[in-house]
C-alpha cells in the first residue's frame, strides 16, 4: 500500500511521523512528552511513529549492508575508491571501534526502542477502545523485540531501556536478560496481534501474529533452541495464511509487495523523504543505468554456490549486459569489469543486487523498494532446520522441497527434491539452501556465526574467533557513558 496521508509529531526533540494509511511526511505540530499521547488519535500517531525507524537509512546496519559484506556472499562494491576507508574494512574485518555506521545503527535502534516505549508506557492510561489499545501496545512490543534482537545479535548484552525516563548511564545488561525481554515482548505480541488477513488494506505492513511467531522462531534458532524454533515456525506454516510467490524475483520485487510470501516488510514510496527507503538506492546499479551507489557486490564464491541452471542466480545477481525491464545494464566506467589477484584469478566481478531492483529511470525510484525482513521461504527453511535438529528429518523434507520446487520454476530437470534423511548431511543441505535462497538479504553472516562455521568460512577473510562474532560497541557510546558501558572482548 503506497498511497499515503502524512502527519508528523515532534516529541522531546524526536520526530514522530504518522499517517492515516500508515506511512508518513510534513511536520504539522509540535507536542511535548507531557502532553502526548493523551487521546485515541494520539495513540495511533505514537504507534505509527514506532514504525518510522524501519525507514531510517541508518536502520539498515548503519546505512550500508555490512552484514552481507562481512559474509562470503559479497564485497564492498561501488567503485574501488568509494568508501574504501570506511566500508572497505568490513570486507576484511579490519574495522575498529569507531567503524563507519556502527554509532548510527546503535542510535537508530535505540530511537526505535524509545518510540516503542512511549506506546507501551503511555497508551495504557488513555481512554479508548480496549481492543485497539491492546493491539497498539502489542505492535510496539513486536517492534521493540525486533530492535533489541538486532542489537543483541550485533553487540551482545546492551543497556535494557524499558521506560521513557531511563537512567542516562545505564550499564550493559547480559545477553540472556536482553533475550528474555525479546521473548516476552514477542510472546505478548503473538497473544494479541491480528493475523495478516484480519487487517484492511490501509493497514498493510503492520505487525501481525504470524510476523511475531516467525521472528520468535528466528530468535530461538539463533539461540540454538530448536524445540521452540520448530514450534513457532510451524505455527506460521500451519496457519495456512502464507505461501511462496510463483516467480522467485517477485518474493522481493514490486509484484510481491505485501503478497502471500511477505511475513513482514518495510513499506516505502519512491521519494527521497521520510516515506522513502534508501536501502535499495545504496545498492542500486551504479553508472549506466544510474540507479544508486552500487555497494554490496555479489562475490565469485556466491556464484559458485548456485547449482547449474538454478534460476535464483539470475534472480539474485545482476551481471553486466543483462537486460531488465528493457534496460541494458552497462555498469560503472570507473569500476573494473573484473578484478584479478596476483596469479591472474578472477576475485571480483562488477555486478549488483537483483533483489533491490525497482523499475524506473531514476535513482529516486529505488527509494520505493519494500525491504522484506521476513519471507515465508525463510520460515519454511527455519522450520526444516529445526525439525531436522529435533530428529524429524522426514518431516523437514517437504518444507525444504517446497522452496526448491518454487526455485526450479517448473523445470523438472533442475533442483530435484531432496531425499536425504541423515541428520548431519541434511543439515548441510538446508544451510546451503538458506544461502542461495536468502542471499543478499542480510542472513548469511548470522547463519555462519550461529552454526559455528564462521571461523572456517570467514577465517581466510580475516575473521577472528572470540572477537568477530560480535561487533564492537561504538566508542562514542562508551565515551558518553563515561565508562559505564564496557567494550566487547578483544576489542
Amino acid at each position: 500500500m503506497k498511497k499515503i496521508n502524512l502527519i508528523s509529531v515532534t516529541m522531546v526533540s524526536l520526530i514522530l511521523i504518522s499517517c492515516t494509511d500508515f506511512l508518513s511526511v510534513n511536520p504539522q505540530s509540535e507536542l511535548t512528552q507531557e502532553a502526548f499521547p493523551k487521546s485515541a488519535s494520539d495513540a495511533l500517531m505514537a504507534t505509527n511513529a514506532a514504525y518510522t525507524t524501519l525507514r531510517n537509512w541508518h536502520y539498515h546496519s548503519g546505512g550500508f549492508p555490512i552484514l552481507d559484506i562481512m559474509s562470503d556472499d559479497t564485497h564492498k562494491g561501488s567503485n574501488p575508491n568509494d568508501g574504501a576507508s570506511t566500508i572497505g574494512p568490513y570486507d576484511d574485518f579490519s574495522y575498529s571501534t569507531t567503524g563507519d555506521g556502527l554509532d548510527r545503527w546503535w542510535t537508530t535502534l535505540y530511537q526505535g526502542i524509545r518510540y516503542s516505549n512511549v506506546v507501551i508506557e503511555k497508551i495504557p492510561d488513555i481512554t479508548m477502545d480496549n481492543t485497539v489499545k491492546e493491539r497498539y501496545i502489542a505492535e510496539a512490543k513486536f517492534l521493540r523485540g525486533l530492535y533489541y534482537f538486532d542489537l543483541v545479535r550485533a553487540f551482545g548484552g546492551v543497556p535494557l531501556i524499558t521506560t521513557t525516563e531511563p537512567d542516562l548511564r545505564a550499564p550493559r545488561s547480559s545477553a540472556d536478560d536482553v533475550y528474555a525481554l525479546i521473548i516476552s515482548d514477542l510472546q505478548t505480541a503473538i497473544d494479541v496481534l491480528p493475523e495478516k488477513d484480519e487487517y484492511g488494506s490501509a493497514d498493510l505492513g503492520r505487525a501481525t501474529k504470524g510476523a511475531a511467531q516467525a521472528l520468535l522462531a528466528r530468535v530461538y534458532l539463533f539461540r540454538g533452541d530448536f524445540t521452540n524454533a520448530e514450534r513457532y515456525a510451524m505455527d506460521v506454516v500451519n496457519s495456512g495464511l502464507y505461501g511462496l510467490e510463483p516467480v522467485f524475483i517477485d518474493a522481493n520485487g514490486e509484484n510481491g509487495e505485501h503478497g502471500v510470501e511477505s511475513v513482514f516488510e518495510i513499506g516505502a514510496v519512491s521519494v527521497e523523504s521520510g516515506v522513502g527507503n534508501q536501502y535499495a538506492n545504496t545498492q542500486g546499479v551504479r553508472g549506466n543505468p544510474n540507479r544508486g551507489w552500487g555497494f554490496n557486490r555479489p562475490s565469485v564464491d556466491l556464484r559458485q554456490a548456485f547449482v547449474s541452471g538454478d534460476p535464483r542466480r539470475n534472480g539474485t545477481i545482476i551481471e553486466l549486459g543483462d537486460v531488465i525491464d528493457g534496460i541494458e545494464i552497462m555498469g560503472d566506467s570507473s569500476t573494473p569489469d573484473e578484478t584479478l589477484d596476483g596469479q591472474g584469478n578472477v576475485i571480483e566481478i562488477e555486478s549488483y543486487n537483483r533483489k533491490v531492483w525497482i523499475a524506473g529511470l531514476t535513482t529516486t525510484t529505488q527509494y520505493g523498494h519494500n525491504r522484506r525482513l521476513i519471507r515465508y521461504s525463510d520460515v519454511l527453511l527455519m522450520a526444516a532446520e529445526a525439525l531436522n535438529e529435533n530428529n524429524k528429518s522426514a518431516q523437514a523434507l517437504p518444507l525444504l522441497n517446497q522452496v526448491r520446487e518454487r526455485a526450479r520454476q517448473g523445470n523438472n530437470n533442475i533442483l530435484p527434491n531432496i531425499t536425504e534423511t541423515n541428520k548431519d548431511a541434511l543439515r548441510d543441505i538446508i544451510h546451503n539452501e538458506r544461502r542461495v535462497e536468502l542471499a543478499l538479504e542480510g542472513h548469511r553472516f548470522w547463519d555462519l556465526v550461529r552454526t559455528g562455521k564462521a571461523e572456517q568460512v570467514l577465517g581466510p577473510m580475516g575473521f577472528v574467533p572470540g572477537k568477530h562474532e560480535l561487533l564492537p560497541i561504538p566508542q562514542s557510546e562508551i565515551d558518553l557513558s563515561q565508562g559505564t558501558i564496557t567494550q566487547n572482548p578483544n576489542w
